[in-house]
């Protein structure tokens, strides 16, 4: 999601972009993490690795400076856990490979304007890798060197994997021919970025040289539909250019329309009225066909044919179905930047902060488009289809980390088995980002060889996905009849650094009580 969204996406973005990005801190120096050590042992715990194979332990995995070096069934011998730097006791624990949130934003300083804040909630839930779509708005920001300082581990941050919008942070002029839309995305390209996100803003032809040449040139793509293109550019549409990814759920009802070509509008509709955009939105599902038609199942079979990824981003469109249960979250008192608050309520100008008058009927409308939403999402992915977990944090109420935990459990809600939930928040993340650049990922798996990006658990989040919430979850003791906080991560490994992940949050924590004090 983005501040501003029509058909003159660019240059409206470039120029809000440029306007608030500008003030952004930069990101310190990395002060966190211990390692990467000769040798790390991760002990006793049950491995969930990632390719959707079941939980199997007690397992000793060896790690040698950023890479897993061996598995053991039970214990790693003797000799080698002498000569190991540091054995973390794990008994208890689930350690799973480290977190892929494929929908990340971080730059805005009416929100957090310090990116660390961002970064370091997502380590502390378990996320090491995240692509930004984009994590920066306009030319002259951060987003490839923040980019490089987190390869080289020089600051506290997730792996990264820059996105840049289509036709934003050059000089280059307006994308309004195939030969420009060509020469932006080896511009693109040769400045560093990994991937293109497209807002269905070009004409057809020109979306199509522009998706024929980021395959030759290795750059992945994914497309939020907006409603100002997706009369010439639905999900069905795109697919057939050659899109990689969609995500949100833009695109697919308008390729779903029962008895006309085009959405039908309500009297009154403003789409640069947010109250009104996303309020309606949600009776596209009164305008589809049928969950289970001939013509959905058609559907449905046209994307998993055309290898496209869904990334739905369930959770940051999750306050529509109620708006009051999302604005009082367990995490906002501690872990929410006041400025974060501001942004979140009401607004007229907030990108998503549309509940100026949020009623039980939006809400009611809200909770049946995403009854049709999961069943479309989760017989995608039963049939074949790639599901990935994105986030899409910084509005609505979904702070970092904790909005990618939601996402989580709203995959889960979707129809999608624990195992296949971890399973899109892993292997499947990596496999979408490495995909367009014909590698194999070098993570989102527990192997031999592959990078030591790991997240370990107290209990078993496949039981239960609220463990990885850094609030914990609240739990009965039958023994002492305590009410106690069980889970949250307890280390993050990225590239074989141990993240503490209890104190990243305090971290996070003295950064809003800063603020607190400030104001």
């Amino acid at each position: 999601m983005i501040r501003t969204l029509t058909i003159g996406l660019v240059a409206l973005v470039t120029f809000a972009a440029a306007a608030v990005s500008a003030q952004m801190q930069p990101v310190p120096a990395r002060s966190e993490g211990e390692g990467p050590y000769e040798t790390l042992i991760i002990s006793g715990a049950t491995m969930v690795e990632g390719s959707g194979a079941p939980p199997m332990g007690p397992v000793d995995i060896v790690v040698e400076g950023n890479r897993i070096a061996a598995i053991h069934g039970g214990r790693a011998p003797d000799e080698m856990r002498a000569r190991a730097a540091r054995i973390i006791d794990a008994t208890g624990m689930t350690v799973m490979p480290g977190f892929v949130d494929t929908h990340g934003h971080n730059g805005d300083p009416m929100k957090a304007a310090q990116p660390s804040y961002g970064y370091k909630l997502w380590l502390a839930h378990g996320v090491t890798s995240v692509r930004g779509v984009a994590f920066y708005w306009g030319p002259g920001q951060p987003d490839l060197t923040d980019t490089q300082r987190s390869a080289d581990n020089t600051i506290t941050a997730p792996r990264l994997f820059p996105y840049a919008a289509m036709g934003d942070k050059w000089d280059g002029g307006a994308i309004d021919s195939e030969a420009k839309a060509r020469a932006w995305v080896r511009w693109a390209k040769a400045q560093g970025f990994w991937g293109i996100k497209f807002f269905n803003s070009l004409e057809p032809a020109i979306l199509e040289a522009a998706l024929d040449e980021a395959e030759k040139q290795g750059l992945g793509t994914v497309a939020h539909l907006a409603q100002p293109g997706v009369q010439r550019v639905n999900a069905a549409k795109a697919v057939e250019l050659g899109m990689d990814g969609i995500t949100h759920f833009y695109g697919h009802f308008e390729s779903l329309l029962e008895a006309a070509a085009l959405p039908k509008y309500p009297q009154g509709y403003n789409y640069f009225d947010e109250q009104s955009r996303f309020g309606w939105v949600a009776r596209l599902a009164d305008q589809v066909v049928e969950p289970g038609s001939e013509e959905w199942d058609e559907y449905i079979d046209h994307l998993v044919e055309s290898g496209v990824t869904l990334s739905p981003t369930f959770n940051i469109y999750s306050a529509s179905r109620d708006v009051m249960a999302a604005k009082t979250r367990d995490w906002h008192e501690r872990y929410t930047l006041p400025s974060l608050m501001d942004f979140y309520a009401p607004s007229a100008t907030n990108h998503g902060s549309y509940y100026k008058d949020w009623s039980t009927e939006d809400e009611v409308a809200w909770r049946k488009f995403y009854r049709y939403w999961f069943d479309l999402t989760k017989e995608f992915h039963r049939r074949g289809g790639r599901v990935t977990a994105g986030s899409d944090p910084g509005y609505i109420y979904q702070t970092w980390g904790f909005a990618y935990v939601g996402e989580l459990e709203m995959l889960r809600e979707a129809g999608l088995e624990p195992l296949e939930v971890i399973r899109a928040a892993t292997i499947a993340g990596a496999e979408e980002i490495y995909e367009a650049r014909g590698e194999i990922a070098p993570m989102g798996t527990i192997q031999v060889g592959k990078l030591a990006d790991l997240v370990i658990v107290p209990g078993n989040p496949l039981d239960n996905l609220k463990l990885l919430y850094g609030t914990g979850h609240t739990r009965l003791n039958y023994e002492t009849g305590a009410i106690e906080q069980v889970g949250g991560v307890r280390w993050t490994i990225k590239d074989g650094i141990v993240y503490d992940a209890p104190a990243l949050l305090e971290d996070v924590a003295r950064m809003v009580e800063a603020q607190k004090a400030a104001r």
